[in-house]
C-alpha cells in the first residue's frame, strides 16, 4: 500500500521534482536530430527538410532553433490548472513550485505507463495515474496527498470547492483534456480526485500537435511534437516523479556531450529501430510507442542507480533513440503534407 506522508515532511521532498528529459536536452535532442539528417541526406528527407526550412525563410540552423525551441517550451504550457478541494482556488504549479527545478501540473500529460495495459480513456497504454502507479517514491505519494481531492479545472463547468467556491482561471477538462483525448472517452468524474485522474498519455499529446502541423504547416507546431521524446527517459514509461527521476535529468544534461550521448553512430544503428511510417499515414502513436517500449525495456537502471557507468550505458541507447526518433519523424513530416 502506498504510504502518506505528513505535511512537515512535505515541502523538502517535493522540491526535488523535475523535469523528465531536461528542457535544454529536449532541444538538443531535436537540433540532433536535424544535424543527422544534414550528414546523412541520402538516407533521410533532407533535401525536403532543407526546402521547408527555406519555405519558411529560415536556414537549416535557425529552423533546427525554432524546433528545438518549441520542443523547449512544451514544459512551459500554461493549460493545466489543479484546483483546491476547499478553497476552489486554481493555480498551474503548487505553491512549492516556483523553485525553477518544479515542473508545472502540464507535465502530468507526459508520461506513457508500460507496467499497466489500456486505460479507462481506451488507450493502449495509459498516462499518469498515482492510483495506477506500480512503481513510486515520495514524491508521488506526497503530491498526491498535498492534492488530495483537487480537481482539474473545468472552467465555469460546476465543479468547486466548499460553498462553491470557484476560482477557475483556464478550463482544463474542456481545452487541454479535450485536444489530448484522441479516438478515447473521457468524463469530468474522472478529474474530480488528483489522487486517482487518469492523464492522457504523452503520445496522445504527440498526435494532437501533428495533427496541427499537418493541417498548418507551421515549425513552431512541428516543434512541439517533438517533445514527446520524453517517452525515450525510462521514468516516464515505468512512470514514476520519484525514483532518481530528478538526478537522473541533471546529469543526461551534464554528460551529454562529455559521453558523447548523441554519437550518430549510435543514432544510425538506432534508425533501424524504428517501423517507419507510410506517407498516407497520419497517426504517428505507433511510433512513439515504439520510442517507449524500448525506453521501458532497457533503462529501467537509472530508477535504482545513481551509478555513472550505469547512466552512460543507459544514456547512450535512449539519447540516440529519442535523436533517431526525432528524425523518423521529421522524415515522415517532410513527406506528409
Amino acid at each position: 500500500m502506498k504510504k502518506r506522508y505528513t505535511l512537515a515532511l512535505l515541502l523538502p521532498l517535493l522540491a526535488s521534482k523535475a523535469h523528465a528529459f531536461s528542457q535544454e536536452t529536449h532541444k538538443r535532442i531535436v537540433i540532433d536530430a536535424v544535424n543527422y539528417m544534414a550528414q546523412h541526406p541520402t538516407t533521410t528527407q533532407f533535401s525536403k527538410l532543407q526546402a521547408y526550412a527555406t519555405q519558411n525563410g529560415l536556414t537549416l540552423d535557425q529552423l533546427a532553433e525554432v524546433l528545438g525551441q518549441a520542443a523547449y517550451d512544451v514544459d512551459d504550457f500554461e493549460d493545466t490548472f489543479l484546483c483546491g478541494a476547499v478553497t476552489g482556488n486554481c493555480v498551474q504549479a503548487p505553491l512549492w513550485g516556483a523553485a525553477e527545478s518544479i515542473v508545472k501540473y502540464t507535465s502530468y500529460w507526459h508520461f506513457q505507463n508500460h507496467t499497466q495495459g489500456a486505460d479507462a480513456h481506451g488507450n493502449d497504454f495509459g498516462g499518469y495515474n498515482y492510483d495506477k502507479l506500480t512503481v513510486w517514491g515520495s514524491v508521488d505519494t506526497m503530491a498526491a496527498t498535498w492534492l488530495k481531492g483537487d480537481h482539474l479545472d473545468d472552467g465555469k463547468g460546476g465543479q468547486s470547492g466548499w460553498f462553491g467556491a470557484d476560482g477557475s482561471k483556464y478550463n482544463s477538462y474542456g481545452i487541454t483534456e479535450a485536444h489530448y483525448r484522441i479516438d478515447g472517452t473521457s468524463s469530468y468524474s474522472m478529474y474530480k480526485d488528483f489522487e486517482k485522474i487518469p492523464f492522457q498519455p504523452i503520445d496522445n499529446l504527440g498526435q494532437y500537435w501533428y495533427q496541427n502541423y499537418l493541417a498548418s504547416g507551421q515549425p513552431q507546431i512541428l516543434g512541439f511534437v517533438f517533445h514527446t521524446t520524453d517517452l525515450l527517459q525510462p521514468h516516464h514509461t515505468w512512470t514514476t516523479s520519484d525514483l532518481n527521476h530528478s538526478s537522473w535529468e541533471s546529469w543526461v544534461k551534464d554528460y551529454y556531450d562529455q559521453e558523447l550521448l548523441n554519437d550518430q553512430a549510435l543514432v544510425t544503428e538506432a534508425m533501424s529501430y524504428y517501423a517507419p511510417l507510410r506517407a498516407t499515414d497520419s497517426d504517428i502513436r505507433p511510433l512513439l510507442t515504439q520510442g517507449g517500449s524500448y525506453s521501458y525495456a532497457q533503462g529501467s537502471i537509472v530508477l535504482n542507480s545513481q551509478d555513472h557507468y550505469d547512466r552512460v550505458q543507459i544514456g547512450r541507447q535512449v539519447i540516440p533513440h529519442a535523436i533517431a526518433m526525432v528524425v523518423q519523424l521529421l522524415n515522415h513530416a517532410m513527406v506528409a503534407r
